[in-house]
C-alpha cells in the first residue's frame, strides 16, 4: 500500500532525471491519490494498470522494469506482454506469489474462516491496515509465475534485505531460476529491512540500475 510518493520511486525519478533517461511508475488502483477502491483491485487488476500506462506512454520504446514487493510480481507478470521490449530487470524485495505462499498457507482457521464468509479479513501490519478480499486471494492463484521460464539475455539484478522479516530471501533467488539466460546479480544487503528505503541501499541501487541500463542489449 505504499505510494508515489515514497522513497524509492522519489530517487530512481532523481537519478534518471539526473542522467537524462525516460522514467516511469504509477500508483496501481486503490493505491495513495489513485483511484477506486483497494478492495476491488487484485494482481489481474494492478497489471492491467501498469500495462496500459505503459502502452499509452511507451509506445515502441523498449525499457527496463524495477519492481518492488509486490511489483517485482507485476513486473513478472508484464513480460509475458512485453518480452522482447524488456531490456532488464530489477527486483526490490520481491514477493511474487505472495498472497498464497506468505499469507493463506500461515493464516489460521479463524482467519481463513472469516475470508471465507465475510469476504474480507482486515489485518494490521505496521502502519497499514490491510483489507484483504476473497477475490484478492483467488486472482492471486490465477497469477502464477516462479515457473514460467524467459529465455531473454538481459541484465536480471535482484535487492532483497537480510533482516527482511516480511519476504524470505528465498523469494528473490526464486526469481533468478525464471531468467535461465540472463546476466544475473543477487545482493542480500547486509541488516537490509523489507523497504530498502535508506539513502545508502537506494544509491547502491541506482548504481546497479546504471550496470543495467549499459549491459541492455
Amino acid at each position: 500500500m505504499s505510494d508515489i510518493e515514497g522513497e524509492k520511486p522519489t530517487r530512481f525519478a532523481k537519478y534518471c532525471e539526473r542522467k537524462k533517461i525516460n522514467f516511469l511508475t504509477l500508483e496501481y488502483s486503490g493505491h495513495g491519490k489513485s483511484y477506486g477502491k483497494f478492495t476491488n483491485g487484485n494482481i489481474s487488476k494492478w497489471t492491467i494498470d501498469a500495462k496500459k500506462l505503459i502502452d499509452n506512454k511507451f509506445k515502441e520504446k523498449n525499457f527496463i522494469i524495477v519492481g518492488s514487493s509486490m511489483g517485482s510480481w507485476i513486473g513478472l507478470n508484464l513480460i509475458k506482454f512485453y518480452k522482447k521490449k524488456i531490456k532488464g530487470f530489477l527486483g526490490i524485495g520481491s514477493a511474487p506469489e505472495f498472497l498464497e505462499k506468505l499469507m493463506w498457507n500461515k493464516f489460521n482457521k479463524k482467519i481463513k474462516k472469516t475470508i471465507n464468509t465475510k469476504k474480507i479479513y482486515h489485518m494490521k501490519h505496521g502502519d497499514y491496515i490491510y483489507p484483504l478480499t476473497k477475490q484478492l486471494f483467488l486472482d492471486g492463484k490465477k497469477n502464477k509465475v516462479l515457473k514460467m521460464k524467459v529465455k531473454n539475455k538481459i541484465p536480471v539484478t535482484m535487492f532483497h534485505g537480510s533482516k527482511d522479516e516480511v519476504v524470505p530471501t528465498t523469494f528473490s533467488k526464486k526469481i533468478l531460476k525464471i531468467f535461465p539466460k540472463a546476466k544475473k546479480k543477487i545482493f542480500i544487503v547486509k541488516g537490509g529491512d523489507h523497504s530498502l528505503s535508506k539513502k545508502k541501499y537506494l544509491n547502491r541501487m541506482c548504481k546497479e540500475l546504471g550496470n543495467i541500463i549499459e549491459n541492455a542489449s
